[in-house]
């Protein structure tokens, strides 16, 4: 992934139909060539200037000012989230759209999945680390530093029900909203919901699946969350829709739910992430705990392209651990279905739902493009760099392939009744004709 700078000969070549502006006068060192080859191959035009230099064509829509010369050998070298970290603290500026800026962030970076097992020491330490990330109190700390940012700045370019994950785009023309209402009805027909059912939402966000599956499908639905300002949120929705007799929100760790076999569907949509490698095993045991024999459970979130790391090189990992999710770790399906089995957990189905996140991190970022000025207002200048380099990075993340979106479907599979007949030990019919299309 690290490219270096070739040395080549000393000559002048023409970027994007125009000669390059080097320092007046100047010749052309290693680094001022490499530089040159690499603006040369880009997908767009991009003017770099620097402390003293710059190259590229001048009239380029894009525009990326380094203001210390070493970021030179970063870019070279392709390493893009050091250099989104420069660019949240001010030492590198963008002037262009996100669009031109991530097809340029993705042929500098070239492939930054890792490939290749991990070193046998490696892997003790990653365990001892996220074992130690992600004790309860640190993991409400970091999930508090992401969700608590300000409900206002996330309402204005989620959805009108601030659904923070990846919507589900039934139709081509579907709009934001439309295809996170698709989403919403798609997991609860996954889950067979029914009148009556006891339905647990866990990482309920600001409520609206909880809410979803109590008006149209009629559920008894317990949500919880570690962020105390979606409580206080969902709270008042609850209130506000007259369901404080079927639907109740709890601040509370998925591992501090008391109790077994309380309900009938449990869903958990984009807090996988934050459950941490090491917990893995654990997390699913405890959702196999409290799902009653034969229910169902539907878990959405996002996997690593790579088999045996936690997220992705070229710096983007370090990136989002920095400046978005705190503690935030990915690992490939394969590890999910395999820490599934270990809880005690059936998989009966698995979708990948990559192009759908790609297309709805793209919505996220376009709206918040329009309302830069007011976003600025309600969160400072490098928060609002962090997000959009974020939300565009990350639609560029799925469009490549570099990380997916899964929703597992799986089944507590103790022996309990079936119809007669038919051989399984789950509530789920085998076949799809619930889901659409």
């Amino acid at each position: 992934m690290d490219q270096k700078a070739d040395p080549g000969l000393l000559r002048r070549r023409r970027v994007g139909g125009a000669a390059p502006t080097a320092a007046s006068g100047s010749r052309q060192g290693p680094v001022q060539q490499a530089l040159e080859r690499r603006l040369q191959g880009l997908p767009v035009p991009m003017l770099l200037r620097w402390p003293g230099g710059q190259a590229g064509p001048p009239q380029a829509g894009l525009c990326v000012t380094l203001h210390r010369r070493r970021q030179l050998l970063t870019l070279l070298r392709g390493h893009i989230g050091d250099l989104a970290d420069a660019h949240v603290r001010g030492e590198l500026d963008i002037d262009g759209s996100m669009r031109e800026t991530m097809a340029v962030a993705g042929a500098l970076a070239r492939d930054p999945v890792p490939r290749g097992a991990l070193w046998p020491w490696w892997r003790v330490l990653s365990a001892l680390r996220s074992r130690w990330q992600h004790r309860p109190w640190r993991d409400a700390v970091q999930v508090r530093a992401h969700y608590d940012l300000s409900d206002d700045f996330f309402a204005l370019w989620l959805d009108p029900r601030r659904v923070y994950s990846c919507a589900y785009y039934a139709e081509p023309e579907l709009t934001l909203a439309q295809a996170q209402e698709a989403k919403l009805d798609l997991i609860c027909r996954k889950l067979q919901l029914a009148p009556g059912q006891r339905f647990l939402d866990i990482g309920a966000g600001w409520g609206a699946l909880l809410l979803w599956a109590a008006q149209h499908y009629g559920v008894r639905a317990t949500g919880i969350t570690l962020s105390r300002h979606q409580h206080a949120h969902v709270s008042r929705l609850i209130t506000a829709a007259g369901l404080g007799g079927r639907v109740n929100v709890q601040l509370l760790d998925y591992r501090r739910l008391p109790g077994q076999a309380q309900f009938d569907r449990i869903a958990s949509v984009g807090m996988f992430e934050h459950v941490g490698r090491a917990n893995l095993d654990n997390y699913f045991a405890t959702l196999q705990r409290l799902l009653r024999p034969g229910g169902l459970l539907l878990n959405h979130g996002i996997a690593a392209g790579g088999l045996d790391y936690d997220g992705l090189g070229a710096g983007l990992g370090r990136f989002i651990d920095r400046h978005i999710f705190p503690g935030g770790e990915l690992v490939h399906v394969a590890q999910a279905v395999q820490a599934l089995a270990r809880g005690g957990l059936e998989l009966l189905d698995a979708e990948n739902l990559r192009p759908h996140y790609a297309r709805t991190l793209w919505a996220w970022s376009d709206r918040l493009e329009v309302q830069l000025g007011t976003a600025r207002a309600l969160t400072g200048e490098a928060a609002l760099r962090a997000y959009r380099l974020y939300l565009a990075g990350s639609a560029l993340c799925f469009e490549r392939g570099w990380l997916s979106l899964y929703q597992l479907l799986a089944t507590r599979s103790d022996a309990v009744a079936s119809p007669p007949g038919w051989p399984t030990r789950s509530d789920y019919p085998f076949t799809r004709r619930h889901m659409p299309g």
